[in-house]
């Protein structure tokens, strides 16, 4: 176990600050504790009130949605005065947990299980990660269970489900948010990459274990089996939670059947990075636009071919396995390769809409809101999560999942410039309407941490 940085400094955030007083005082009648630097034994004061948050996550850095929303929100939690440890696995560290006040990272400088040089380790630690489980239980001894929230957000890169058994061993208060669909599904996703369709098996059913469902090959998807196994009865996931955090109605729908019947769900939107600025003008564009991860369960090979249907401008903002088969079925297709945050925004700008063609169900994809406060529509997939962002017809269009015919009537409607702009003003106007700032996802995750104090006394 490493504890990479610790750093106290006067709150920020003072919004949230006086949120977090809030609730301190509605709790347990007290408020929080004054900051001070805690070293590795946690010699901050202990008195009757939630005395530490502690993030779980696989890496120390953001490398995609969850770990986005996992580490920005620890960050935000301590800068609204909350003490809060970040506990993960893979390095390198995002230089912000080193800077941010009230923040301690334990780090165990492990490989996540895709990249481990050693494959014997990476399959027994994937499944259970005993030096994780260790480091685990070694901090949560200076922790007091009555006093501490486990918010568990990523696990099946490296840490593994031992962290549950320990932490529920230890009588925490532990809850999961529901980024992926890991807690049912043994590939994550209900997706049959074999077959590149979406997958209605009832999970860990002796179908399902028949199936060939995942994307490198049968023995990988009997390993992912046995990792299931385990999870549900050594890790008790998801049996032994008993509250979690739901970010969309779609994948909700999906996965409450799958959890314990005496499961809480408890509803905190992911937050959308954006600054209120002019709405692009849609009308004066020309690209359709895609962003994220070019793999094929996202759909960007029907995109491909679809834009050459439309004979519109394609460009892919991102990078992956798909880029070369792209390339081939779409020759003037435009592939920027991974972008800060910046750069991503900036072809956003230069969009006529947003295209997000995904083939699987997703969960709560990020960028399709992050387009709208900026006035860029979007085209999305009616089978997949993203449909939830988009009212048809009005601030975008669906098209039928799977299916290029319908995606390229979808790219050919949005290149009447005039239609374009109405329905971007319209994405704009109702993202700034109920817009979902960090602040918000803070105050909203904050009262969650409330209700599982009060349903645990």
């Amino acid at each position: 176990m490493h504890v990479v940085k610790e750093l106290e400094t006067p709150f920020q955030y003072p919004i949230l600050r006086n949120v977090v007083k809030h609730i301190f005082r509605t709790v347990l009648g007290t408020a929080p504790p004054r900051p001070k630097r805690r070293g590795l034994r946690g010699d901050f004061p202990m008195n009757h009130s939630l005395n530490e948050v502690v993030i779980v996550n696989d890496s120390a850095h953001i490398n995609g949605g969850s770990s986005h929303v996992a580490l920005s929100s620890a960050i935000a939690l301590a800068q609204a005065g909350a003490p809060v440890t970040v506990f993960a696995a893979v390095g390198p560290v995002m230089p912000e947990l080193l800077e941010t006040p009230n923040l301690r990272l334990i780090l165990t400088n492990q490989y996540e299980i895709v990249s481990d040089p050693s494959r014997a380790r990476a399959a027994t630690q994937g499944i259970w990660n005993l030096s994780a489980a260790n480091s685990f239980g070694h901090m949560l001894e200076q922790l007091d269970p009555e006093h501490s929230i486990i918010h568990a957000h990523g696990w099946t890169k490296a840490l593994s489900s031992s962290v549950f058994r320990v932490a529920l061993d230890k009588k925490f208060r532990t809850i999961i948010t529901l980024h992926e669909y890991f807690t049912a599904c043994p590939n994550g996703s209900f997706y049959n990459h074999q077959r590149q369709e979406i997958c209605t098996l009832d999970p860990m059913s002796l179908r399902c274990i028949r199936e060939n469902c995942d994307s490198r090959s049968y023995p990988q998807k009997l390993w992912r089996v046995a990792r299931q196994a385990v999870q549900r009865t050594i890790g008790a996931v998801p049996a032994g939670i008993k509250d979690f955090i739901t970010i969309s109605d779609f994948s909700e729908a999906i996965l409450a059947p799958l959890l314990p019947t005496t499961a809480r769900l408890h509803r905190v939107n992911n937050p959308i990075d954006a600054k209120c600025q002019m709405k692009v003008p849609v009308d004066e564009r020309d690209a359709f636009t895609y962003v994220g991860r070019l793999s094929p369960e996202k759909g960007v090979i029907l995109f491909a071919r679809a834009a050459k249907d439309a004979g519109v401008k394609a460009v892919f903002v991102g990078d992956g396995e798909c880029a070369d088969a792209i390339r081939q079925c779409n020759q003037t297709a435009i592939i920027t390769g991974w972008l800060p945050r910046d750069g991503v925004n900036e072809y956003l700008q230069k969009a006529r809409a947003l295209v997000f063609p995904s083939l699987w169900y997703e969960n709560s994809p990020l960028v399709i809101s992050e387009a709208a406060a900026l006035g860029v529509p979007a085209i999305v997939a009616d089978t997949s999560a993203a449909r939830q962002y988009v009212a048809d017809g009005l601030t975008g269009r669906y098209f039928r999942g799977h299916d290029a015919t319908s995606l390229t009537a979808a790219l050919v409607l949005l290149k009447n410039a005039p239609l374009a702009a109405i329905l971007g003003a319209e994405a704009y106007r109702r993202y700034w309407t109920s817009p979902r700032p960090m602040t918000r996802h803070i105050s909203d995750l904050t009262r969650v941490y409330e209700r599982v104090m009060h349903n645990a006394a």
